[in-house]
C-alpha cells in the first residue's frame, strides 16, 4: 500500500489548499491551552490501546488512563472519559489538563485520542454514532472491566451501577462534545454528559441557512461558510502529510485522505458552489446524521450545555437546539451560556471564566457548575443544586458574579421594532414611512465580518465593513434611561422583491435562490459601530414572492444610553459563498405592511414601548 504522504494531488486537499492559500487558517481547531502541572500528582497514569470495531473497520484507540491513589476495587470511584477537539489528540493541553484536574479530584479518568486523530486508527468519521459513539462505547467497556486493552489490563476499579455498567461522565469540548451525545445515544450507560462549544447540525454550522428554519433544519441549503470548513478539512487532510506512518487504516475514500467517503463528497459538493436536488438531499441527510439533531430522542443522560458567545463556527442557536430537544423528551438539562468561543478567548479566557488548560474549575462559574453536575449524576448526591436552567455571561459587569441566570429559557420578553421606509427602526407601526430602496450584489464579496479563524489564533483582522449599495440598514432611536439588554436571538420578518431572482429560483438547482446576510451592529455616539461577535445570519430565500423568517445568532449584549441599535441585510460576506448572478432587491415599508424586528430583551426598552424589569 502507498504511503499516504505521496497521495497529495487528490482533489479535495488542492481545493482546500488552494482557497485557504496566503490565510492563517492553516491551525488546529483544538481547545488548546497550556497544561498546567499540579505539584504532585495525586494518581497514576497507564497508557492503553484499545481496538474497537468502528463502522467497518477495525482501528485501535489511543488513551491514557488516570487512576486516583486509593482507588481499587474494594474503594471504586466513578469515572470521566474526554478526548480532543478537531486537529487535537489525548495529548494536547485541554484534553491533558481536564484528565488530570478530575483525577486529582477522585476521579478515575480516561483521555483518547479519537479516531483520526493522534496515534487513533480509522479515517475522520465527523463523530458519527455508527462509528465514533460506537468506538467510545468499547471504552465504556474497559472501564465497566468486561473488556481489557489490547495488552490484557482490565479495570476493577470504577463505581458500578449493575453488572457491566460503570458510573460514567464525558466532559469536552468543539469536536470532543459532540462525541458525547453520539456515545449516549448508543450507550445509555453513559450517565451524565457536560458538551462545551459544539454543534447541533452540521449542515446548519457549515451551510448555515437561517431563513424559516425548522427543528430539523429545512431542505434549502444555505451559504457555505467556506473559510472555516476549509480549516477543518486542511487540518485532517494534512495529518498524513506530517505523519507518513500512520496506521494504513485511517486512509480516507471518495478522493480524501483521512476523512470518510460521505464526509468528502459532501466538502466537495459545498466547494462546487451547485446544489442540483438530488446530491443536496443526500448532503443534507448525511450531514445531519453525524450531528445530535438527528438522533438527540435516544440520549438520556442528563446533560449540561456549555456555549461560547464569541463563537461564530458553533453559534448560540446550537445549544439552544439541543436543548429545546431534550428538555422536550424529558431529558435532564441545563444550558450555560460563556464568554469564550471558537471566535474568542479560547487561549486567554476572561478573569473568573473557565479555563480547561489550568483546570480552575473550583475558582470559575462555569466549573463550579460542572462539579454539581458530576457530584449529582456521577457521585449521587442526591441534595446538590446544579444550578438553574439557564445562566449567561454579561461582558459589562465587572464586579460581583458577571453570570446571570433564570429558571427559564428564554430568559427575557419580545419587543418588537417595525423596518420604516425612511431607513429608521420604530416601536411603533404608526410611526412607519411610505418607501422603497434598493440593494444589489456585486460579482465579489462587498461586505466583511470575519476571517473566521482570525479570533481562534489571535490575529488581527479587519473591522466590519459593508461597501455602499450592497446593503440596506435600518437604525434606532438612542437609547434613553436605562440600558437595553438583549439575551437570545433575535428574529426578523422581512417581504423582499427581487424579479430578477423570482425568474430563476425554482430552477432545479438551489443555488439560483437569493441569499442575503442580516446583523444586528451597536452604533455609539459617535458613530462608531460594533458588529457583536461578528455574528451574521446568512439567509437563502425560499421564496422571494413570500414573507419569509430569518432567525439571527443568538447574542447577550447591553446597548447603553445614547447607543442605537443598527438591524443590516448585505448582499454577501466575505467569510461566505454568496449570490450567483446579480440579484438587485428592494425592500417596501408601508404602516400596515413592513419587515418586523422582534428582540430578545432582558431589561430597557428600545423607544417608547414597554419597559422591561
Amino acid at each position: 500500500m502507498p504511503s499516504v504522504s505521496r497521495a497529495v494531488s487528490r482533489p479535495v486537499l488542492r481545493t482546500s489548499l488552494a482557497l485557504l492559500a496566503g490565510t492563517a487558517l492553516a491551525a488546529p481547531l483544538v481547545l488548546a491551552a497550556p497544561a498546567s502541572a499540579l505539584a504532585t500528582d495525586p494518581y497514576t497514569v497507564t497508557a492503553l490501546k484499545v481496538t474497537v470495531r468502528a463502522g467497518d473497520r477495525n482501528c485501535t484507540l489511543d488513551a491514557d488512563l488516570y487512576r486516583p491513589a486509593g482507588v481499587d476495587a474494594a474503594h471504586p470511584a466513578p469515572a470521566v472519559l474526554t478526548t480532543n477537539g478537531f486537529g487535537g489528540s489525548k495529548a494536547d493541553g485541554s484534553t491533558d489538563a481536564t484528565a488530570k484536574a478530575f483525577a486529582a479530584r477522585g476521579y478515575v479518568a480516561l483521555a483518547y485520542s479519537g479516531l483520526g486523530f493522534g496515534r487513533s486508527g480509522c479515517p475522520i468519521s465527523l463523530d458519527d454514532p455508527q462509528a465514533d459513539g460506537r468506538a467510545a462505547s468499547r471504552l465504556v467497556d474497559v472501564l465497566a472491566g468486561s473488556r481489557t486493552s489490547d495488552d490484557g489490563t482490565r479495570v476493577d476499579y470504577v463505581t458500578k451501577d449493575g453488572k457491566g455498567d460503570p458510573r460514567v461522565g464525558m466532559i469536552g469540548g468543539s469536536y470532543g462534545g459532540a462525541i458525547q451525545m453520539a456515545t449516549a445515544s448508543v450507550d445509555h450507560r453513559v450517565d451524565a454528559l457536560v458538551p462545551l462549544i459544539t454543534w447541533n447540525d452540521l449542515s446548519y454550522s457549515l451551510d448555515p441557512n437561517n431563513a424559516d428554519r425548522t427543528a430539523g433544519g429545512g431542505a434549502v441549503p444555505g451559504a457555505y461558510k467556506y473559510q472555516w470548513t476549509n480549516g477543518f478539512f486542511l487540518i485532517g487532510e494534512a495529518q498524513g502529510l506530517l505523519n507518513p506512518s500512520l496506521d494504513p487504516s485511517r486512509l480516507g475514500g471518495a478522493g480524501c485522505l483521512h476523512f470518510v467517503a460521505p464526509a468528502c463528497e459532501t466538502k466537495r459538493l459545498l466547494d462546487s458552489g451547485r446544489y442540483p436536488a438530488d446530491r443536496t438531499a443526500t448532503m443534507l441527510a448525511y450531514a445531519r446524521s453525524v450531528s445530535p439533531v438527528a438522533y438527540l430522542k435516544s440520549v438520556k443522560a442528563p446533560t449540561l450545555l456549555v456555549q461560547g458567545q464569541a463563537d461564530t463556527l458553533f453559534n448560540l442557536n446550537e445549544a439552544t437546539a439541543t436543548y429545546r430537544t431534550l428538555t422536550a423528551h424529558g431529558t435532564p438539562a441545563k444550558m450555560i451560556w460563556q464568554a469564550w468561543g471558537h471566535s474568542g478567548g479560547m487561549k486567554d479566557p476572561a478573569k473568573g471564566e473557565l479555563d480547561l488548560g489550568k483546570g480552575n474549575l473550583e475558582t470559575s462559574y462555569v466549573g463550579r457548575r460542572i462539579l454539581a453536575w458530576f457530584d449529582r449524576y456521577l457521585q449521587h448526591r442526591k441534595g446538590t443544586d446544579t444550578g438553574p436552567a439557564f445562566a449567561y455571561y454579561r461582558d459589562w459587569v465587572s464586579e460581583g458574579s458577571a453570570y446571570a441566570t433564570s429558571r427559564t429559557f428564554p430568559a427575557g420578553d419580545g419587543q418588537k421594532l417595525y423596518l420604516s421606509g425612511d431607513g429608521k427602526l420604530v416601536d411603533n407601526r404608526r410611526k412607519v414611512v411610505r418607501g422603497s430602496r434598493e440593494y444589489r450584489n456585486l460579482r465579489v464579496p462587498t461586505s466583511h465580518s470575519e476571517s473566521s479563524l482570525a479570533g481562534l489564533l489571535g490575529l488581527p483582522d479587519p473591522a466590519p465593513y459593508d461597501i455602499k449599495g450592497t446593503y440596506l440598514d435600518w437604525t434606532s432611536a438612542p437609547v434613553a434611561g436605562r440600558p437595553v439588554e438583549v439575551v437570545g436571538a433575535p428574529k426578523v420578518t422581512l417581504k423582499v422583491v427581487s424579479p430578477r431572482t423570482e425568474r430563476v429560483q425554482n430552477s432545479a438547482d438551489a443555488a439560483d435562490k437569493l441569499v442575503l446576510f442580516a446583523k444586528l451592529y451597536d452604533v455609539a455616539p459617535d458613530g462608531t459601530k460594533t458588529l457583536v461577535h461578528r455574528l451574521v445570519a446568512p439567509a437563502r430565500v425560499p421564496d422571494v414572492t413570500r414573507k419569509f423568517t430569518v432567525e439571527l445568532p443568538g447574542i447577550v449584549h447591553r446597548y447603553e444610553p445614547g447607543h442605537r441599535l443598527r438591524f443590516v441585510i448585505a448582499a454577501s460576506d466575505t467569510a461566505y459563498a454568496g449570490n450567483r448572478g446579480v440579484k438587485p432587491v428592494t425592500v417596501t415599508s408601508a404602516p400596515e405592511d413592513t419587515g418586523v424586528l422582534d428582540l430578545p430583551v432582558t431589561r430597557g426598552s428600545l423607544g417608547e414601548g414597554r419597559p422591561v424589569r
